[in-house]
């Protein structure tokens, strides 16, 4: 039987559009697009959980997984498209279906479970996160199996989260606390990570693009052209590795497979073990 994943798309239709004007994919799209080359056996149905009158297409405990995208969005600037989602995530939390999220979608995840969310006061993390570590329980979780013990990966954030009760960290780096974790509420356990296992690197670069005047007026680059000049060396990777060198990137995020390790594992390991519990396989 095949797999049957939920795909929360975390921007609002202003984000949306915004997200496709430089990619070619809104970033629901792009993540239904890595789950089916990781899972050629996955069904994947999209829903705007910002939008007023959104629905899932199937009572969220009829799926087998669902993901949480990334967003624009600011989580403590509120209002009803992100309370939408805190609902939404509380939701998921009740019906136990196994749930994943990146960057945005571990944010939305603590903030339903009574975490908090902040903007991070050592500033952005975009491009690439480096040096991240496994905590012990990382070094054990299944969530992060086959990830060294420092690793580097694909991301895009300026918001780090303090982890509520019941939440694990799982790896960390000098400029985030919580770069994985798993958080167990109400019943529901959700797994995530701070960066972007899902993205191809024209998705990250199509992101500093857009923001090359801001990540220029926030000191993290010389000028918008330096910027320009990064997403163009990140845009080539997905055809060539000529800028890897330059940028001084490894196989853990050069290789689609091994940059998208963690949802591998989450499928592998909480995904289709509780679709066989439940007698769906």
């Amino acid at each position: 039987m095949r797999l049957r994943f939920l795909i929360v798309e975390g921007n609002s239709a202003e984000g949306r559009a915004t997200y496709r004007i430089g990619y070619d994919k809104i970033a629901s799209e792009s993540f239904a697009a890595t789950l089916r080359a990781l899972a050629p056996d996955a069904d994947c149905d999209i829903v705007f959980a910002a939008d007023a009158g959104a629905a899932a297409p199937a009572a969220l405990a009829d799926y087998d997984g669902v993901f949480i995208t990334g967003s624009a969005l600011n989580l403590y600037d509120g209002g009803p498209e992100v309370e939408r989602q805190i609902a939404l995530a509380r939701a998921l939390f009740a019906a136990g279906t196994p749930f994943f999220g990146s960057c945005w979608g571990l944010q939305i995840a603590c903030a339903a479970a009574g975490g908090r969310v902040f903007k991070n006061p050592r500033g952005r993390e975009i491009g690439v996160a480096r040096n991240i570590w496994l905590t012990e329980a990382g070094r054990r979780h299944p969530l992060l199996r086959g990830r060294p013990p420092a690793y580097d990966a694909v991301c895009s954030h300026l918001d780090i989260v303090e982890l509520p009760e019941g939440g694990v960290a799982l790896a960390a780096n000098a400029l985030a606390p919580v770069q994985a974790a798993e958080i167990a509420h109400d019943g529901g356990l959700f797994w995530g990570v701070q960066y972007h296992p899902e993205y191809e690197f024209a998705e990250v670069a199509a992101i500093i693009e857009r923001r090359a005047g801001s990540l220029a007026r926030e000191g993290l680059v010389e000028s918008e052209d330096t910027a320009l000049a990064v997403a163009r060396d990140l845009r080539g990777l997905d055809v060539n590795r000529q800028a890897a060198w330059r940028l001084g990137l490894g196989d853990e995020v050069l290789t689609p497979q091994a940059r998208a390790l963690e949802i591998v594992n989450f499928i592998d390991a909480r995904v289709r073990p509780l679709k066989s519990e439940r007698g769906r396989a």
